[in-house]
């Protein structure tokens, strides 16, 4: 395993993520810091103030300092637009070279689009969207369609820059916001492909402003996953946070629950430019993702291929990046999945659910056991709270939702009505049969593949009236397999009305 740290200096903060780079290209977050340098703001002529440089520079140290502890074999830095656009660029970073060793390599303004878009492209199954990334210096639009870029437009103001050019004293909060919005609107009006946008194209929020007031909402909401990416955030709720946020004064903003201390003097300016732009544009939701410039250059460095073509199954890499990262029999967990797959597809006839839930199984499967890396007793709850918590990407949080209770289920044979009431926002009444159903598949596809040796390779289902038969082409000796299918066959009458019989 290799430690990779990647440096991203932006306009308004420093970070440093440090990942486990793990066989086969897959790579997991293993530390994470952030400061707020602020280098956007520049002085008259354009260059990086003095004190925002040296303030970088200490920041990079401390930075090296960690990598140094934590082990890392190589560390990538880059820098954005307030660097790009500074006209003192090269002796600062000359400067950031002879203090820390670190060399910071500025991207350009297609580059920071691009490896926006590789973020989102690579952890986001949305067919059709329109990225929206508010930086501290400059803002990116890409629009997407079939995993091909169509047009980029990139603004050369952001958070910071807004809050340079409309913070005045003699202005009222509220004054400065609709200024902010005005003057947005009137740059949006030239953008011409804006009126080629598709109707069900989807807006996708990129950047720390956006994940902060996701944050926002899932506080307000008090909704049950702590989890930004992919989280759908609705225009009533936006605005209503907008209208919030703009009367407040800073001292005010600081004490708001999921907005970042640090970001609160120019937040209100990033959701200027959102109220702006959905308003223009018409959007009735925003998606939010949790992966931007810095995962877009992560896949490209430890997925090259994504340099020509995204991720084609993006839960499948996300899926086997946690399973190896903790530890999971991947051959088994495939099997026990194909399995699945296999009797959930006999079965349709009796439980009529519609293909989407193939992924719920998808996941229970791979994930089934995980509980067990922390302890073998109680790891159904173990399992069930890891996969809430793993953050995967290109699925659904209702369908993640699902296959953690399915896992829970499957270990324990019943569901737990007071965690199953914590997620009544997100789950129907009608899945709590779905999550018994899919648990028994489950179960009978673990059993199936008990001695994980392959044993069983097709299964086929002939449904007879009150009774179903189940016919299975073994490999080898599956006595130990065909004898834990049978102890399912009591749960499988319950939940599916008919007798069960394992051939």
């Amino acid at each position: 395993m290799e430690k990779i740290a990647l440096i991203d200096l932006g306009s308004n903060t420093a970070r440093l993520v440090i990942y486990d780079v793990l066989e086969g290209g897959y790579f997991v977050v293993s530390e994470e810091r952030m400061e707020a340098v602020r280098l956007g703001e520049t002085e008259a002529d354009g260059s990086l103030k003095q004190t925002r440089i040296m303030q970088a520079i200490a920041t990079l140290k401390s930075f090296k300092e960690i990598c140094a502890i934590k082990g890392v074999s190589k560390v990538l830095a880059v820098a954005t637009a307030a660097v790009r656009r500074a006209s003192n660029q090269k002796t600062f970073l000359s400067d950031v070279f002879n203090a820390t060793g670190i060399r910071v390599t500025t991207i350009s303004e297609e580059e920071e689009a691009n490896y926006v878009y590789q973020g989102v492209i690579n952890s986001m199954d949305i067919p059709r969207g329109l990225i929206m990334e508010i930086g501290g210096g400059s803002t990116k639009l890409v629009y997407y369609n079939r995993r091909n870029i169509l047009h980029t437009k990139i603004f050369e103001f952001g958070a910071v820059t807004l809050s340079n050019m409309f913070a005045k004293p003699d202005k009222t909060p509220e004054q400065i916001s609709d200024d902010m919005v005005e003057y947005v609107k009137s740059q949006l009006e030239t953008v011409e492909w804006f009126k080629e946008i598709d109707p069900d194209t989807q807006l996708i929020g990129v950047g720390g402003s956006c994940r902060n007031l996701a944050r926002i909402i899932r506080k307000v909401k008090k909704y049950p996953l702590d989890m930004v990416h992919n989280f759908h955030m609705d225009i009533e709720d936006f605005n209503y946070v907008y209208n919030m946020i703009r009367t407040l004064d800073l001292d005010k903003k600081r004490r708001i629950k999921g907005l970042s201390s640090a970001r609160a003097d120019v937040f209100p300016c990033a959701l200027a430019f959102m109220k702006a732009f959905v308003d223009y544009m018409g959007f009735t939701k925003i998606v939010a993702s949790g992966s931007g410039i810095r995962e877009g250059v992560m896949f490209n460095y430890v997925v090259p291929q994504t340099l020509e073509k995204p991720i084609s199954d993006v839960l499948g890499h996300s899926l086997h990046s946690v399973a190896r990262h903790m530890g999971v029999n991947v051959e088994h967990a495939e099997q026990t999945y194909n399995l699945c797959v296999q009797l959930f597809k006999q079965l349709r006839v009796l439980h009529k659910f519609p293909r989407i839930y193939v992924k719920v199984l998808r996941i229970a499967s791979m994930l089934h056991d995980i509980g067990k890396q922390f302890k073998f007793y109680n790891h159904p709850k173990h399992t069930s709270y890891m996969i809430l918590n793993s953050n995967l990407y290109g699925i659904s949080h209702k369908d993640l939702v699902l296959a953690a209770m399915v896992t829970d289920v499957a270990n324990k044979e019943e569901i737990n009505l007071t965690e199953w009431a914590k997620y009544n926002t997100i789950l129907a009444p009608e899945d709590v049969e779905a999550v018994k159903k899919l648990s028994v598949i489950l179960r009978l596809a673990l059993a199936l593949d008990f001695g994980m040796r392959n044993a069983v390779t097709e299964i086929n289902c002939d449904v007879l009236g009150d009774s179903v038969i189940m016919k299975t082409e073994l490999t080898c000796d599956a006595t130990l397999e065909l004898k834990t299918a049978n102890l399912v066959i009591l749960d499988f009458k319950k939940v599916f009305r008919k007798n069960l019989e394992i051939l």
